[in-house]
């Protein structure tokens, strides 16, 4: 941080902080003020409400790295919790700017340490001084590998005196010296589902002059591939029009852990996977074609030269408005495809899919993130 920098975050910080306020009728209390907020030279503070059953809020910091946590690395862990929540068997979620550079889930009995390989290895140079978040306590093999690469701060529900061990040596070269450790406790009492547990309090934007939006959390009606419908459109001139192959098992498990991820990838979202593991994250583009083109160059081109991604699945945050996403995808060696369905060219791109033999499943629900 430079001198005038310092000067600027000394000044801000100084009172900057109320030590509790209410929110609609809830007591919210200072929990520690932090290390700088989006920039070094902004100050922050966080904040967890009285009163409720907390999970990242109760945070225990097992390793502090230099002067604890920034906004950006407690945005980074809640958005990774926010993946690997959904995940039923050993989930890693790797985060960059508040979107996963990699994801990968397990079965019951992986080792941890080759999940967490999948999700990095997704995109390696992406991951580098990444926040990586775990759905089930960390491992002495899991911190030997966390440690071999670059990693800023890791959240997970605890870890083993052997692993904070090795968490804290900084590693070859000492180039994890660093690190951040925090371990959280009650995961599944996360929100996940529509009409399920939902006392995940309020999504709360602040505009520029003060002016606040309220929102209720995003949570999905999608809890597995029986909440996925066959494609259907009907057409005032051609008539009805129903989507003709049906995903396999593994492309239709595939497209739930796709849909879940792609809750909390920036819109607009398109979230290549194959065998629940993330090959390609197409994230923020202004157009939804742009952001499936970027997840195939990403996959094709930046690490895995020409290699089609083939028999992999895609989900899209919105509804495909052109058949162009159909006809890329399917180039890419994708089969089968999760999206909202709703669009007015919903028959062009279902007879796409038809031509082009992919499996086409509607969410019936947006996912857009404007995080």
């Amino acid at each position: 941080m430079s001198g005038v920098s310092r000067r600027m975050y000394s000044e801000r910080r100084e009172g900057a902080f109320p030590e509790r306020f209410d929110l609609l009728g809830t007591e919210y209390e200072k929990v520690e003020d932090l290390r700088y907020g989006s920039n070094p030279h902004q100050a922050a503070a966080f904040y967890a409400p009285r009163g409720r059953c907390l999970v990242l809020g109760a945070y225990r910091l097992l390793k502090s790295g230099k002067s604890g946590l920034s906004q950006t690395n407690l945005e980074d862990m809640d958005r990774a919790l926010r993946i690997v929540k959904y995940c039923e068997g050993p989930g890693v979620a790797v985060m960059k700017h508040l979107n996963p550079s990699g994801a990968a889930m397990g079965e019951e009995g992986d080792a941890l340490r080759d999940v967490y390989r999948r999700a990095r290895d997704c995109d390696p140079q992406a991951a580098f001084g990444s926040t990586v978040g775990f759905n089930r306590p960390v491992d002495v093999e899991t911190a030997e590998e966390i440690m071999s690469t670059v990693v800023e701060c890791v959240v997970a529900p605890g870890c083993t005196a052997e692993a904070l061990a090795v968490l804290g040596s900084g590693g070859e070269r000492r180039r994890n010296r660093d690190l951040r450790v925090a371990a959280v406790d009650n995961l599944e009492a996360l929100p996940r589902f529509l009409h399920g547990n939902s006392d995940g309090g309020l999504d709360v934007r602040v505009l520029d002059d003060g002016s606040l939006v309220l929102a209720m959390p995003p949570l999905t009606s999608v809890r597995g591939t029986t909440d996925l419908h066959q494609a259907v459109a009907e057409h005032r001139a051609r008539g009805r029009i129903t989507c003709e192959r049906t995903p396999t098992d593994r492309e239709g498990r595939d497209l739930v852990f796709a849909w879940h991820l792609a809750m909390n990838v920036r819109s607009n979202a398109m979230v290549i996977v194959k065998g629940r593991a993330t090959l390609a994250v197409g994230t923020g583009e202004q157009d939804r074609i742009g952001a499936l083109q970027q997840a195939i160059e990403k996959h094709q081109f930046k690490y895995r030269g020409t290699e089609a991604l083939d028999r992999a699945v895609l989900a899209s945050d919105g509804y495909l408005p052109f058949r162009d996403s159909v006809e890329a995808a399917a180039r890419a060696g994708i089969t089968a495809i999760a999206q909202p369905g709703g669009g007015l060219k919903d028959y062009d791109v279902i007879a796409a899919c038809n031509e082009l033999g992919v499996s086409m499943l509607f969410t019936g629900e947006r996912a857009f993130s404007h995080h």
